[in-house]
């Protein structure tokens, strides 16, 4: 049986983290729900605490994914480290509102040739980074395509989508302007300098513990409401209706 490693304490989320563009952002509340600090401090979050979510992270070939990645999780950059093959992935665990969380973070390839090898793990995510360089307008208007691929495995209505550079440069505005389109909200960060990383990946860990939470606080709702259902037949009727109701195949 496999143990969890400890959370490290600069892994540790006490308040929610802000957005980075207010403009760009559909999540504007300056605090976790109500529900969810409510459900840490009963100890109320279900099995949260012990499920691993799932992020991925898709782009095209060198937009810099590894780089963002290795740069939050072992806190280097490597501007010589070779194309991602197929798929890699990080384990990150964080502790919020007091309740440990993990994230399993997915780097995916961006070559056309590994696509289909990549798309195979998009399923199941709680969450999609979708990554592009500011320095070049092709791979933010492929932003959309990726976006339809990984929405393809997944259920569109529970995923967090999340637009994120790796550099600087001019063209922010257009970015804004696609993430708005897409529905996502939009990070920009340097992978070189380690600026605004950190503050991402603990605002992806947010909010998707957040919304693990709520999902579980509604499995829970759902099965009270089952235990008051009380059916007023006695044993003998509700065997003679079966009988009427079985279907001739079944005689």
């Amino acid at each position: 049986m496999s143990v969890l490693p400890p959370v490290r304490r600069d892994r540790i989320v006490a308040e929610l983290p802000q957005c980075f563009k207010k403009e760009a952002c559909l999540h504007t509340r300056e605090a976790f729900h109500s529900k969810v600090i409510s459900a840490c401090k009963q100890q109320r979050t279900g099995t949260v605490g012990f499920k691993i979510s799932k992020v991925i992270v898709v782009g095209d070939l060198s937009v810099g994914k590894t780089c963002m990645i290795n740069r939050f999780c072992k806190d280097v950059f490597d501007k010589n480290y070779k194309a991602t093959i197929g798929v890699d992935f990080e384990m990150e665990r964080f502790e919020v509102l007091g309740v440990p969380f993990s994230l399993q973070l997915w780097d995916t390839a961006g070559q056309e040739r590994f696509k289909c090898i990549a798309s195979t793990y998009y399923r199941g995510a709680q969450a999609v980074i979708i990554a592009f360089d500011l320095s070049d307008i092709s791979s933010l208007e492929h932003t959309k395509q990726w976006l339809q691929d990984a929405l393809k495995e997944n259920d569109p209505s529970s995923v967090l989508l999340f637009l994120s550079p790796s550099q600087y440069a001019l063209m922010e505005k257009d970015a804004i302007k696609v993430a708005k389109e897409m529905q996502a909200e939009y990070w920009s960060m340097s992978s070189l300098t380690g600026e605004n990383v950190k503050e991402f990946f603990f605002r992806v860990a947010s909010l998707t513990f957040e919304s693990s939470v709520l999902a579980e606080l509604e499995k829970t709702n759902a099965r009270k409401i089952g235990e008051v259902v009380r059916i007023n037949s006695n044993d003998s009727n509700l065997y003679q209706s079966s009988k009427k109701n079985k279907s001739k195949c079944c005689q």
